[in-house]
């Protein structure tokens, strides 16, 4: 987090989870950044980032006992997709890196040299 600050940098997290569950999850995982709550996932929709489970997947989420309707305020049993965007101060889009797995994430490392590049 130190190295992508020198960089004059901010990272977010944006998270389809009602905001009362938010501080949980900030304290739960140590976050250093701030988690905002986009219940609905209307903007996450605008990104164009947002999936719907298949029937199967649902099943196995139940059964491990995560209550996506209680978290995400709906029963529509959507999520957005894993990654990262990196945009300028001036709103343009360098850098986006996307996974439909949820154990695959973008390098900080790689995202840290590309920060360095824009500065």
């Amino acid at each position: 987090m130190p190295e992508i600050k020198k960089t004059g940098a901010s990272l977010i997290a944006i998270s389809p989870m009602v905001a009362k569950y938010t501080p949980q999850l900030v304290h739960k995982l140590n976050l250093e950044f701030p988690v905002l709550s986009d219940p609905g996932q209307h903007f996450l929709e605008q990104l164009g980032v947002v999936f719907s489970l298949p029937a199967e997947l649902i099943e196995v989420y139940k059964g491990f006992g995560i209550d996506l309707d209680r978290f995400n305020g709906d029963n529509t049993w959507r999520l957005p997709l894993p990654g990262q965007i990196i945009v300028t101060r001036d709103g343009v889009v360098r850098n986006v890196e996307l996974s439909i797995d949820h154990t695959q994430r973008p390098e900080p490392t790689a995202a840290l040299r590309l920060l360095k590049t824009m500065t």
